[in-house]
C-alpha cells in the first residue's frame, strides 16, 4: 500500500488535491496548520492506490507519495 506524506505546514487548502484524486482518498480536514488554514489528509475510507495525481496538482509540494 502507498504512503502518503502531507507538509501540512505549508499547506493551504486549496483543495486541488481533492479533486485530482480519482478514488476521493483526500479531503480538507478540521485540523488547522500554523497559519490558520485547514489541511488536506487522508479519508477515513481511504483507498489510495498510489497514483501521484494528487501531488502533481499541488501548487504548494505539500504531498509525497511513497510506493
Amino acid at each position: 500500500m502507498p504512503k502518503v506524506v502531507f507538509q501540512e505546514e505549508r499547506c493551504k487548502g486549496c483543495g486541488l488535491c481533492v479533486l485530482a484524486c480519482p478514488k476521493k482518498s483526500i479531503v480538507i480536514g478540521d485540523k488547522l496548520n500554523n497559519q490558520g488554514f485547514t489541511v488536506a489528509c487522508l479519508a477515513p475510507d481511504d483507498q489510495c492506490t498510489g497514483c501521484a495525481l494528487c501531488a502533481e496538482m499541488c501548487p504548494d509540494v505539500v504531498i509525497e507519495v511513497w510506493k
